[in-house]
């Protein structure tokens, strides 16, 4: 929802996107405003419920996604930053149930991570479509900075890196057993689907992808 408001004008003038519901009219920027405003008040309620430390980190999260909406005005990495706010919704799951930080301190910074390059290369993926759009408008992206097949390149070594960093999970965490394991080797298997379905001269199937 902030992201929406950040961007309602960027959006308006991308034929991709302008029939957002901000852009399009279907929706007030006050009226998205109090609904990041409640969700907010809520994630930050609940936090609280959960123990005392995700009370306290629940700022600190938040500050991070909505920090994520400006950056593509200043930096080509914003798909990492985008996947670093994602990467903190397994960080915080294990918090909320266990109430401290995993023993080893890597078994945690691996699932982040797993989910940190996962994000960033299907964004990198998504912004391909608005690579002349952001150029234009001088907004930054891997897609406007490196080129499409360039990018693709960069999307692919990250989700490498994110099927490596999932079985490295496995490793770090007692009681990864096989149908963890399973699970990474379907993960690997999706992420070299989803690859395949893109190329730098033929976005058709991105959606799918």
């Amino acid at each position: 929802g902030f992201n929406r408001i950040v961007d309602r004008d960027v959006d308006a003038l991308n034929p991709r996107t302008r029939n957002r519901e901000i852009p399009s009219g279907k929706l007030s920027v006050r009226e998205a405003g109090v609904a990041v405003a409640i969700a907010s008040v809520v994630f930050a309620f609940a936090a609280g419920m959960l123990n005392r430390l995700c009370l306290i980190l629940a700022p600190f999260a938040l500050a991070w996604i909505f920090f994520y909406s400006y950056t593509k005005r200043f930096t080509r990495w914003a798909h990492l930053v985008l996947g670093f706010a994602l990467a903190i919704a397994p960080v915080g799951a294990y918090l909320a149930v266990v109430g401290q930080w995993s023993d080893p301190v890597s078994a945690l910074l691996a699932l982040a991570g797993a989910v940190l390059c996962w994000v960033a290369g299907f964004d990198i993926l998504y912004s391909l479509q608005d690579e002349d759009f952001d150029r234009e408008h001088r907004l930054h992206s891997i897609p406007a900075a490196l080129g499409a097949r360039k990018a693709i390149v960069v999307s692919r070594i990250l989700h490498l890196a994110s099927f490596a960093l999932f079985f490295a999970t496995a490793l770090l965490f007692e009681g990864a057993g096989t149908i963890y394991l399973a699970g990474v080797g379907l993960i690997g298997a999706m992420l070299a689907y989803e690859q395949s379905l893109v190329r730098h001269d033929d976005l058709s199937r991105i959606d799918a992808a």
